[in-house]
């Protein structure tokens, strides 16, 4: 698909988010850069956050619905398939993204046209404190031998570049995030992190901390570069 230069297309995917979309959302169509488009599915809830996403009114929203839910990996691929924007950006349903985020992250772009990403710091939801406190102090080409550096959520990439690594791995369930970016360095893409907080991250309720057991298993293979076993966790 032919992209629209200097345009956003915004991954959402949703499972069960009636608590927390509306708020995410409304952080999305408030943002001081307002060329974008927010591409939403909803993966298989069962609760109301169908309702929820009818209730929308806004020709930049995309709405997408599977029955069956299908998991992050495979949705955020699906999503990107439809994706108008020379630039990708992460949302999670259970978070939000400061007023000045894209347009923050987005001038780098313009700056360097050579850059492939951008990610940023963010604030813990439950106590405010900026995240990461001193990873992010490290150099991410060592790091992410070791641990995922860069907050998933708070990622923007060239469309292209995203295409060039292949997108998402649908191999890993969980960790897809940081086997992107394990990716992406070791591939030598170039990338900036800032250091203000952009984004507001639900740390303590969420797909991670809901899953350590198969979160830590996915996030080893990337670590030691191994594939998972096609038989997982979530398949038993």
């Amino acid at each position: 698909m032919k992209t629209v230069k200097n345009k956003i297309s915004v991954l959402l995917s949703v499972f069960n988010g009636e608590k927390t979309l509306e708020r995410c959302v409304e952080s999305i169509l408030t943002q001081s850069y307002k060329n974008f488009e927010l591409l939403i599915l909803n993966d298989g809830s069962d609760d109301a956050t169908a309702l929820i996403c009818d209730s929308f009114n806004d020709d930049r929203i995309k709405l997408f619905k599977i029955d069956q839910n299908q998991g992050l990996t495979k949705s955020l691929n699906y999503l990107a398939s439809f994706a108008e924007g020379e630039f990708l950006a992460r949302q999670d349903a259970d978070d939000l993204s400061l007023n000045s985020r894209f347009e923050k992250q987005i001038n780098l772009f313009f700056e360097d046209s050579e850059l492939d990403f951008v990610t940023s710091r963010a604030l813990d939801k439950n106590n405010n404190k900026k995240i990461p406190r001193f990873r992010h102090k490290l150099n991410p080409k060592i790091a992410i031998n070791y641990f995922n550096p860069f907050i998933h959520g708070t990622l923007m990439m060239k469309n292209s570049s995203f295409q060039n690594l292949g997108g998402y791995d649908e191999r890993f369930k969980l960790a897809q995030d940081y086997r992107l970016f394990k990716t992406a360095i070791t591939s030598d893409s170039k990338y900036k992190f800032i250091n203000e907080p952009l984004y507001v991250l639900n740390n303590h309720d969420n797909l991670s901390n809901n899953f350590k057991k198969e979160q830590a298993y996915y996030a080893n293979c990337v670590k030691k570069n191994l594939n998972p076993d096609s038989t997982s966790f979530f398949d038993n």
